[in-house]
């Protein structure tokens, strides 16, 4: 019947039939994006069914979303942390093979801040000298000098977080930093972050406990690797007043 119906409707009115099939269609293109999105973000709750269903091409996947993670300016919401985090559990029970995989993803992520650093480097850094309107060069000069200065802690400590890590080599390559001092930080940094998550995931993520409340798991890693950057602002804090104390008695 309902076919018969959808026949007679398309031969009265054939453009209403045409639009409806046309509405149907990119209604169900974007409920398949967006289901394909969601298995993407979602990707560590997912991933023992991944290997298992893809095999060697799972590893593919990983190495893609974590290069494109860290790679690309518009991909800040891939997963990361929880990534690397289950992957090392996974490695624990023995469904992936862990020094590979380790491997793997750390060059991925080398990579991915490398070509971030040189889009950044290419056509961040032509966009914003041709439009001093709108990014004033004083500020570009500001940045530049605080890469200067910081740009290696900046690199290695930007790994620890989400977005940040995918805006600092883009922001290091607009301010043009030395790029053999950008490569050194970078490889150290990828090795810490790799390490860290998937080393935690391997000796923890097994734990039933952990599992039931893995969401938790990641937050608490992710409130430690605030650790450095707070003990950081205490030395520049405790620095600063140390550098007041011994110049006021000049300036009386």
């Amino acid at each position: 019947m309902v076919a018969c119906a959808v026949a007679v409707t398309a031969m009265v009115m054939p453009e209403s039939a045409l639009a409806a099939k046309a509405a149907a269609v990119a209604s169900s293109s974007e409920g398949l994006l967006a289901k394909a999105l969601s298995w993407v973000m979602h990707l560590d709750k997912h991933l023992a069914e991944l290997f298992v269903s893809q095999g060697m091409f799972a590893y593919g996947i990983l190495f893609a979303i974590i290069f494109a993670e860290t790679g690309f300016v518009v991909t800040p919401f891939l997963p990361g942390d929880s990534l690397l985090f289950a992957t090392g559990a996974l490695g624990a029970l023995g469904v992936v093979n862990f020094p590979l995989t380790c491997a793997l993803l750390f060059a991925a992520a080398t990579l991915g801040d490398t070509v971030n650093y040189s889009i950044g480097s290419y056509v961040g850094a032509n966009f914003m000298e041709t439009h001093p309107k709108i990014f004033p060069p004083e500020y570009i000069a500001k940045t530049r000098k605080f890469y200067d200065q910081y740009g290696g802690k900046t690199v290695v400590l930007a790994r620890f977080f989400v977005i940040v890590r995918t805006f600092a080599p883009f922001v290091a390559g607009v301010a043009n930093m030395n790029y053999s001092k950008f490569i050194t930080y970078n490889v150290v940094g990828a090795a810490l972050w790799i390490a860290s998550f998937m080393g935690l995931g391997y000796f923890f993520g097994a734990i039933p406990a952990v599992q039931e409340n893995f969401a938790l798991a990641v937050a608490g890693i992710v409130v430690l690797s605030l650790v450095p950057v707070i003990v950081e602002i205490i030395q520049h804090a405790t620095g600063s007043k140390g550098d007041e104390s011994e110049t006021a008695p000049a300036a009386t």
